[in-house]
């Protein structure tokens, strides 16, 4: 069965960095849409960042973009989410997600998969 494991997050002083990875198995994710999102207490979830795991074409919500970088690592199987000059809005669960097919949503319901989540914790 595909399984979507997140590790990596944690508490970090704003303006620090961390870096969040997916491993993901299961299956074969060649023709996937790997993606992150995130949700705050109280807030829906918000699309944070996707990439084509072939080609590895990426797109970024605004808020994040020139901060966080999307990248893989075809051999491990493996989906990083880098996060620098982190805020505190940027605090949240992030998770990560598989869809099929190439096309990078902003959509959490076009993706099939999903991992249980990892708390990233900025304080101010």
């Amino acid at each position: 069965q595909v399984q979507l494991v997140e590790s990596g997050g944690g508490l970090v002083q704003a303006g620090g960095s961390l870096r969040l990875s997916c491993a993901a198995s299961g299956r074969t994710f060649s023709s996937y849409a790997m993606a992150w999102f995130r949700q705050a207490p109280g807030k829906e979830r918000e699309f944070v960042a996707a990439i084509r795991w072939s080609g590895g074409n990426t797109y970024y919500a605004d808020s994040v973009k020139g901060r966080f970088t999307i990248s893989r690592d075809n051999a491990k199987n493996t989906v990083y989410l880098q996060m620098n000059t982190l805020k505190s809005e940027d605090t949240a669960v992030y998770y990560c997600a598989a869809g099929a097919g190439s096309y990078l949503s902003t959509e959490g319901s076009h993706y099939d998969y999903w991992g249980q989540g990892t708390q990233v914790t900025v304080s101010s």
